[in-house]
């Protein structure tokens, strides 16, 4: 049966985020997941998390200045530093909010470098991320996103996301598979996924065009679930989508999934 955790930098954003953990959990959502914690205490989001009865089962590493459209630096020859330092503060937010695993963004990519510079770069940093993350007993991922939403992402293909870990050659880091981004780069979700299952950590959904909740779009839904039910998976999926109305408008998809009735 899948297990849904609900993106809470996408969704209940008619709430101040830390007052939507109380309405994810209101919602039926027994897990969450976000982009950043950096912006608030630890201590604040655990109290939130353990209140209503919340498991986190993913944020990201620090990616540069997302306000003035960074999107990660691990690519980038020129921040290597400042990557090293952000892996640190993310193994300290996770171990006081026990997480499992961090989400890695590799960045746009910047001009005037070189694709062998921008590679070896990104290896060199996840090798240091993965290392010191397995210390800490978390996992790494890496997550392909298509270049029509974010122009010149480095990391855009589940293909290149693989072979950029048989590169790394560690243990505890896996793909981010997030269908809405393979949709509209690559398209082949079920093949894809089964072909690479056992690569990839976590997975997120959003339908396609616009990026809504399942059920607006191009994308069969319940046949993805049934497959990944089918094929073993037994980790979360993030629901990291735009609400087409508010979020407990659109929760009626869940209900369609076999699972128990979701209240709002």
């Amino acid at each position: 049966m899948p297990k849904f955790a609900a993106n809470l930098t996408m969704l209940f954003t008619e709430h101040d985020f830390l007052d939507r953990f109380e309405h994810a959990a209101k919602a039926g959502f027994t897990a969450v997941e976000f982009l950043f914690p950096y912006a608030f205490a630890a201590g604040d989001i655990a109290q939130r998390l353990e209140k209503f009865g919340l498991t986190l089962v993913l944020h990201n590493l620090p990616a540069g200045n997302w306000d003035a459209g960074e999107r990660g630096i691990a690519c980038n020859p020129d921040r290597v530093g400042e990557f090293r330092a952000g892996v640190a503060t993310a193994i300290t937010y996770a171990k006081a909010l026990g997480v499992k695993q961090l989400n890695c963004l590799a960045g746009k990519t910047p001009p005037g470098v070189s694709d062998e510079v921008l590679k070896q770069t990104f290896v060199s940093n996840l090798r240091f991320a993965a290392a010191e993350l397995k210390q800490a007993g978390l996992n790494l991922l890496i997550e392909p996103i298509n270049t029509f939403d974010i122009p010149s992402f480095y990391l855009s293909r589940t293909a290149q996301a693989v072979a950029i870990l048989d590169e790394v050659g560690a243990s505890n880091a896996f793909v981010q598979y997030d269908i809405y981004h393979a949709q509209r780069t690559e398209g082949e979700l079920a093949s894809t996924m089964q072909k690479h299952l056992s690569r990839i950590g976590h997975i997120q959904l959003a339908d396609n065009p616009g990026r809504h909740e399942p059920g607006t779009g191009e994308i069969n839904y319940p046949f993805l679930f049934t497959h990944l039910e089918q094929l073993g998976y037994s980790g979360w999926i993030g629901c990291e989508y735009k609400p087409a109305i508010t979020t407990e408008a659109g929760l009626g998809w869940l209900n369609a999934t076999h699972l128990p009735k979701v209240t709002t």
